[in-house]
């Protein structure tokens, strides 16, 4: 049955209709907010997976170039693989969901997001958010939400609600929070050094909007939601976990997780695994499940230490940051390198400068194509965490850490105008022991200063852990988690920031959301670790931007020209501009605004550029000295090309001093002389002399 419900967000009419479309998934709602049109669905397998230990969910967001009037690029012309931004939005979907459907299931699960029209007023991101959430909600698949999404722009100090596209370029605030019907469970952003009391203000107004929306959806779902189905529950019996017990006491598994040193752990709890396999031998079944078993053992043995004693696997304090350390210019000839360590995570970030015409082209769901001057990688290799397997190129996860740490650093970068650079960062996962993205963010902020980029800031991160017990008042915040805590505990709240004011936020969590003082808790605790780590770690190793880029790097000049005479720089068909290239060895961009750019290495050859630039854009003075090549020679002088397509003649009589008979007595084709501008001669051409020049 047909239906179709409407509510006020942000300005603009939000609709969802159901059953109108895609009747045979489990839920499918056709989400309407302006002229964006996003079908999101939910698909559930009647039976779990075989053989898995996890919740086997994927969300996809599917972007079709018709949405946006476009026929995709490239030979093909279809859609190919998942864009970035695709992959990102797949993520911010998916870590707000994940929590909210039970623990002991294992059925293949599908949130699939087909945007089918785009305007530019209604971002499609946020309608498939919303839809996700609607979808799986009024289906028959368990999921304890609802749970609803706002985004939260600032611009002119003042919050935007839903932000369009436009505006959500143009704010200093790129917020996204998720939120069910008591907590925050989702918080993303990126922000130009928002401080943090105006970020949590940010947060819980989105929250307070989130609220409205449950109570829409939750309408909804009392119209048309189905009713839950039943699923085969994948718990450990707890029969097993009493008989794992009796052979390995809790005192003997703390002794085994309680070290600072992740191979050690890893080698204890094989231990205890084979010593288990062996007691069970006769189990089939719970040999099946063994791992997983181990798994929660382990969680329960952390957790319960942490939260009642305060105690740490590695031993530290509550607040304390693993060891540091940081250094610059380890790898020759880059143009910018930096390592950064805490612990046992480790990143290598290299920074490589290019002109601007190297800048990233993104061809999205955007009415213009897009330009990405700052690119940041994130490389995760499995030998930084001890495994073998094959690179496959970088997954959803890499992706991500990639976006978080090139968010962080944004902010504080130079105009293109202060450093007419395109500029890309890529970070090597040496090893990883918990938040290799926030080492990111340290490693890539001091490459990018030891490249001679003129950041506006210091920018560092941390990330901060989360115990909780059974009330919403006991909870422990961790500063710094490592691996084991990451996997253990509630929460990854990641902060990057300078000092003054937050640049990112990227928070996950595995339980059903966060209370206020957990939030207000774990932003302070941020800003205090990363002003630790900025003045103890990274400014001893490089405290501010190199004077210049590096003798490997290229070098960039720029000139200002009149617009109008773009095309006599660029020439018929671009002869002029690539002469200019290729006899000069350097690379030439020119906006339309006239701003033009000389790169290459060599700064006499990017001289000589400029000096032809600027003769081919200039008018000739009188009594200025000129040089130039002999290209023609006459009975009555000789022509000198200055620049391509831009010539003079130099008469017979002021070739040389005294007198001569023939032009080619003195001259020779291709001959470089330099000449004096005569001024205008009877009939007003440009004259120019070799002999008074001399």
């Amino acid at each position: 049955m047909f239906k179709s419900y409407s509510m006020e967000l942000g300005g603009r009419t939000l609709t969802v209709e159901v059953g109108r479309v895609a009747k045979q998934a489990n839920g499918a709602a056709l989400m309407h907010y302006g002229d964006t049109t996003v079908l999101c669905t939910a698909t559930a397998s009647d039976k779990p997976r075989d053989g898995i230990d996890f919740f086997p969910l994927s969300v996809e967001f599917e972007e079709k170039m018709y949405a946006v009037g476009k026929i995709p690029g490239g030979f093909n012309k279809r859609e190919g693989k998942a864009s970035e931004n695709s992959v990102l939005t797949a993520r911010v979907i998916d870590r707000p969901m994940r929590p909210l459907f039970p623990k002991d299931f294992r059925n293949d699960c599908t949130l699939n997001n087909l945007v089918l029209s785009v305007d530019p007023e209604c971002r499609p991101e946020l309608v498939a958010m919303l839809g996700s959430a609607i979808a799986t909600s009024i289906s028959d698949i368990p999921f304890d939400g609802p749970c609803a999404t706002t985004q939260l722009g600032l611009i002119d100090g003042e919050f935007v609600v839903n932000p369009s596209q436009t505006q959500w370029k143009n704010s200093d605030l790129n917020l996204t929070v998720a939120s069910t019907a008591e907590k925050v469970i989702m918080i993303e952003a990126g922000a130009n050094e928002i401080p943090e009391a105006k970020m949590i203000e940010a947060i819980y107004k989105c929250h307070e909007i989130n609220q409205e929306i449950i109570a829409f959806i939750n309408g909804i779902c009392a119209e048309v939601g189905k009713k839950k189905m039943e699923y085969t529950s994948c718990a450990i019996p707890d029969e097993m976990f009493e008989k794992i017990k009796e052979i390995i006491p809790p005192a003997q598994m703390e002794t085994a997780v309680f070290t600072d040193d992740k191979q050690t752990r890893e080698a204890n709890i094989k231990e205890i695994t084979a010593k288990l396999e062996e007691a069970f031998a006769d189990n089939e079944e719970w040999l099946a499940i063994l791992g997983e078993a181990v798994y929660q053992y382990q969680k329960k043995t952390v957790r319960k230490m942490i939260l009642k004693d305060h105690k740490r696997p590695d031993g530290r304090e509550i607040t304390q940051i693993r060891p540091l350390a940081a250094e610059v210019d380890l790898i020759p000839r880059v143009h910018g390198s930096a390592m950064f360590t805490r612990g046992q995570t480790q990143i290598c970030d290299i920074t490589t400068l290019a002109p601007l015409a190297d800048a990233q082209k993104v061809d999205g769901l955007d009415s213009n194509e897009v330009v990405k001057r700052y690119i940041h990688h994130y490389n995760f290799p499995s030998y930084s965490v001890g495994e073998t397997k094959p690179s496959r190129g970088p997954g959803r996860r890499e992706i991500g850490h990639g976006a978080l740490a090139e968010r962080a650093l944004i902010p504080v970068l130079p105009s293109e105008e202060e450093f007419p650079y395109a500029i890309r960062c890529v970070s090597e996962t040496f090893e990883s022991n918990g938040s290799t993205s926030m080492a990111s963010t340290c490693a890539s902020c001091m490459s990018l200063m030891a490249a001679g980029v003129p950041i506006k800031k210091m920018v560092a991160g941390i990330s901060c852990g989360l115990v909780t017990g059974d009330t919403d008042d006991d909870f422990v915040l961790l500063t710094d988690i490592q691996g084991l805590e990451d996997f253990f505990g509630d929460m990854d709240f990641k902060v990057t920031g300078t000092v003054d004011g937050i640049t990112a936020i990227q928070m996950d969590i595995k339980i059903h959301g966060l209370t206020r003082p957990i939030v207000e808790g774990a932003i302070a605790r941020c800003r205090e670790a990363r002003l630790f780590i900025m003045d103890t770690c990274m400014k001893p190793a490089i405290a501010e931007p190199r004077k210049t880029v590096s003798e490997y790097a290229p070098k960039i000049v720029s000139i200002q020209i009149d617009p109008e005479k773009i095309g006599d720089v660029i020439g018929k068909q671009g002869k002029v501009i690539k002469a200019i290239q290729d006899e000069n060895d350097v690379k030439i961009d020119i906006t339309e605004d006239g701003m033009v750019s000389i790169c290459g290495i060599n700064t006499d050859k990017m001289a000589e550029a400029q000096r032809i630039i600027d003769i081919i854009v200039n008018e000739f003075e009188e009594g200025k000295i000129y040089t130039g090549k002999v290209v023609s020679i006459k009975e009555f002088g000789a022509f000198i090309e200055f620049a391509p397509g831009k010539e003079g003649m130099v008469h017979i009589s002021k070739i040389a001093k005294e007198r001569i008979n023939h032009v080619e007595d003195v001259l020779t084709l291709g001959d470089t002389v330099t000449v004096k501008c005569m001024g205008k001669d009877k009939m007003g051409r440009m004259s120019f002399s070799i002999k008074d020049a001399q």
